[in-house]
């Protein structure tokens, strides 16, 4: 490692030397931790790529509460980065007042949203029901007793994102299938929280789950954890989390977000601003891990139906419902 962390107490000290580090990108991760084991370990491990690759430096900063996002963005663009990668829906807000105070410096959101993106912002989110519904049908095929589960983090439209695309992939293996869904919580703790994971594994172990989806960030370790206990399986998220548990992680579904990190970064600041960018299966901006950690668990014949979907949802013959359509999911009710 060629460059040192910084918190945001050392962030003011950034602002009075923006000559040395004019030109180097920044990273916000979102609460919950830089490692998650998941989304922001995902961008953290895209970050390294760019350093490790280009033998570019970068800053990057782990917030600790709502209220430091503005003063994070502020003094990384005061202080000459260029450009400010930021993760999380929660920061976009903030985002898209600040931007506009800073012209000259790019602004990268994954997985935010706004109304009017400005000209100096990309936003770039992900297919994630896509790669759901991949997970979903390995779950179905993989299930003995016919009910799997999913726990989501912060409940908010992106996690019943996830969990509408899997169910709909688990009923288009098994329509008879029972889909138990839980969320951790509503306020931005959901993201970490491994014994509450824990616990709503263990409920839904008792009501017969035998494979369960985490997309929750940090809190999902527990409920990987908790799965390897009960010897059930399990789904990662966003990361490849299949080595957590090896032998009881069915797969992860990935969301490359490391990747959008990485391009963002190495791009500079010719990086293409103000519009969005939404990555899927056709673009492999998600998908679903298979490694020397869980390739005895999926059979030729699991990976074979599950390509063929695969293929057909980016050629449009299998059509996945957004949760966003009509804020509701066909299969399963949140």
């Amino acid at each position: 490692m060629t460059f040192m962390t910084k918190t945001l107490g050392t962030v003011a000290a950034l602002a009075l030397s923006a000559g040395a580090a004019l030109a180097d990108p920044a990273l916000i991760y979102d609460l919950g931790g830089k490692f998650d084991k998941s989304f922001n370990e995902a961008a953290f491990g895209g970050a390294e790529r760019f350093a490790e690759e280009t033998g570019g430096g970068y800053k990057d900063i782990e917030i600790q509460s709502e209220a430091q996002r503005e003063q994070a963005l502020r003094r990384f663009a005061e202080a000459g980065f260029n450009p400010v990668v930021t993760t999380g829906f929660a920061i976009a807000s903030t985002l898209e007042a600040v931007a506009p105070d800073y012209p000259d410096t790019k602004f990268v959101n994954v997985d935010g949203w706004m109304a009017e993106v400005p000209p100096n912002v990309l936003l770039i989110n992900f297919q994630e029901h896509q790669g759901s519904y991949l997970v979903g049908m390995l779950a179905a095929m993989k299930s003995e007793s016919n009910t799997v589960g999913f726990i989501g983090g912060m409940d908010i439209p992106l996690i019943r994102h996830f969990g509408c695309g899997y169910a709909q992939g688990v009923k288009a293996v098994n329509p008879d299938a029972t889909v138990i869904a839980n969320m951790t919580g509503t306020t931005p703790t959901a993201w970490n929280d491994p014994v509450k994971g824990s616990e709503l594994a263990k409920a839904q172990i008792s009501q017969g789950a035998d494979v369960i989806y985490a997309a929750a960030g940090g809190t999902g370790v527990g409920v990987l954890q908790t799965a390897a206990d009960e010897g059930i399986y399990s789904i990662g998220v966003d990361s490849n989390q299949n080595h957590l548990q090896p032998g009881s992680v069915l797969t992860s579904m990935l969301k490359r977000v490391d990747v959008a990190v990485y391009e963002a970064m190495k791009a500079g600041e010719a990086l293409e601003t103000g519009k969005f960018m939404t990555l899927g299966l056709a673009e492999e901006g998600v998908g679903y891990a298979v490694d020397e950690h869980n390739e005895a668990l999926l059979s030729d014949d699991m990976k074979a139906k599950v390509e063929e979907a695969r293929a057909g949802i980016i050629d449009g013959s299998i059509d996945v419902t957004a949760y966003y359509t009509n804020d509701s999911c066909p299969v399963l009710d949140f």
